[in-house]
């Protein structure tokens, strides 16, 4: 245990003593941020009021639904993107040796695995905390709706989407061994992944086949669960005073047109569907990468 939390301690402060790649870690989730609400608000508010058309929705709910779909968004992308840059550390060590260095000296190979693992793990987690914090002040800016089950599933979403990241660029980066080709992933994933997952366009305005394609994919049961918690009680405000009928109308439109509910070829996705599917994805993936770092040699 003292030595995994020597390689967990050691691998953390090569990422962060590297100031320009932590200061770009910390910052690119903020910048998001900055886009998604200058160029992107807008066009979330006019969806929101076209979904609600013949219903009267006050501005400051529309700013607070469309605040929970931009911070869900933000945290479901970061959760995977930031992964793969903070498992550059695995990388640059194969760059310029010290991986050779680690490996013969007497700590098992399963271990140092495993140290890159929960470092990049930690880091990770780090980053996405501190950028869900500012997306919790901005939504209490537009008009907080969000209750404490909210606050708290909204945590277990984001710590296990990062779990699921984490293990996703551990195998990927495990076949990495130049920086270039590091910088080649990070920039797809970076410039892909936020469509692929549901977090740039509500999949509900994608065509037929790509919206079934997409629901293939883990990450988007993920985004679905972030965009469910940190927009649902937002949505439900939105049936307040009308009858019982046109509430469950609007708000139902709303959360299908925003992600918070999901299909399957038509079937509705309960949210235990999702955990399982995203939990299941990241055992996987655990469970590849264990398989790859045992069959490595060298």
């Amino acid at each position: 245990m003292k030595t995994l939390s020597y390689l967990i301690a050691r691998n953390c402060k090569v990422y962060f003593r590297d100031k320009g790649v932590f200061f770009v870690s910390l910052m690119a989730p903020l910048i998001l941020l900055f886009l998604f609400v200058a160029f992107l608000g807008n066009v979330y508010r006019d969806s929101i009021r076209s979904v609600a058309t013949g219903f009267a929705l006050s501005d400051a709910l529309v700013e607070s639904i469309a605040a929970g779909w931009l911070i869900s968004s933000l945290i479901a992308v970061c959760a995977v993107t930031i992964a793969f840059t903070a498992n550059t550390i695995m990388v640059q060590d194969r760059v310029n040796g010290q991986a050779s260095d680690i490996l013969v000296s007497p700590v098992p190979r399963s271990l140092v695995a495993l140290g890159y693992f929960l470092s990049t793990f930690f880091v990770t987690a780090i980053i996405c905390f501190v950028s869900l914090l500012a997306g919790f002040l901005y939504i209490g800016i537009a008009g907080w709706h969000l209750t404490a089950a909210d606050v708290f599933l909204t945590l277990a979403d984001t710590l296990l989407l990062t779990l699921f990241g984490t293990a996703l660029s551990s195998v990927v980066c495990h076949f990495l061994h130049s920086q270039g080709a590091v910088t080649g992933i990070q920039a797809t994933v970076s410039a892909a992944y936020g469509f692929l997952c549901g977090a740039y366009m509500p999949i509900g305005s994608l065509a037929a086949g790509l919206k079934n394609a997409i629901m293939f994919l883990p990450g988007t049961y993920g985004t679905g669960l972030l965009h469910s918690h940190l927009m649902g009680s937002a949505v439900g405000e939105a049936g307040a005073g009308l009858p019982a009928d046109a509430a469950a109308q609007i708000v139902k439109g709303l959360r299908d047109g925003f992600d918070c509910n999901l299909y399957f070829f038509g079937n509705a996705v309960p949210a235990w569907t999702s955990y399982l599917v995203l939990a299941a994805a990241a055992c996987l993936f655990i469970g590849l990468y264990v398989l790859l770092c045992s069959k490595k040699k060298h």
